[in-house]
């Protein structure tokens, strides 16, 4: 997960937080928590995505035309005035394809774990969307990935290695085909947003999420 929280702990990355809690209205303090936590849900749910042929011939279509990482290079652009409507509904159309029906599960869930309504959590996610994919897009221009077979790999990447990270994935792919409980994603914003280090269960799979 280095990579992720290398974004987030980044100028970049706090200028990110702040233009997003702008836009929200919120503080800066519980819009990085729920940055912390969404990012790594969203991009588990993109690998998951990608692990099929034509999800990753998609995901490199996107990163190669319109998700360029250009979105990065004027975030006072992005941020200035409000975020363009057409980002917004960008960021929708994103959230729609890779969280599918369990959209409202991940929103609510990300709602009771940060104290914040659920119309900002969807508003963050909205925004966060976009931002991930420039950000994959921008990775994908400097690791020279030039076929969809790579999608994998660079998602795999920027998650972590290792068995650790297979797990991690799994319980992701697990929790965004349950039964709609919200248990088990649940668990996972929990763990990512307390950073537990317990050695067993979701602990020991989810403490280390963001190298803690």
């Amino acid at each position: 997960m280095s990579g992720l929280l290398d974004l987030i702990n980044s100028p970049m990355g706090k200028q990110i937080i702040s233009g997003v809690a702008g836009q929200t209205g919120q503080s800066e303090g519980k819009t990085a928590d729920v940055m912390q936590m969404a990012l790594p849900i969203l991009m588990g749910a993109m690998k998951r995505n990608a692990s099929t042929p034509g999800g990753a011939q998609g995901l490199f279509n996107a990163l190669s035309n319109k998700h360029d990482g250009s979105i990065l290079n004027d975030l006072g652009g992005l941020f200035g005035g409000g975020v363009d409507q057409n980002v917004m509904d960008d960021g929708a159309g994103i959230l729609g394809h890779i969280l599918g029906s369990k959209q409202p599960q991940v929103e609510n869930a990300l709602s009771r774990k940060s104290g914040m309504d659920a119309g900002s959590i969807a508003q963050i996610l909205k925004i966060a969307a976009p931002i991930l994919l420039g950000y994959l897009g921008k990775q994908s221009r400097q690791q020279s990935v030039s076929n969809p077979d790579a999608m994998s790999g660079l998602l795999g990447g920027l998650l972590g290695g290792g068995r650790n990270a297979n797990k991690q994935q799994s319980l992701i792919e697990s929790l965004l085909d349950s039964d709609g409980d919200g248990s088990y994603i649940d668990d996972l914003a929990g763990m990512v947003l307390s950073g537990n280090k317990k050695s067993g269960g979701l602990g020991g799979l989810l403490g280390g999420l963001f190298g803690k």
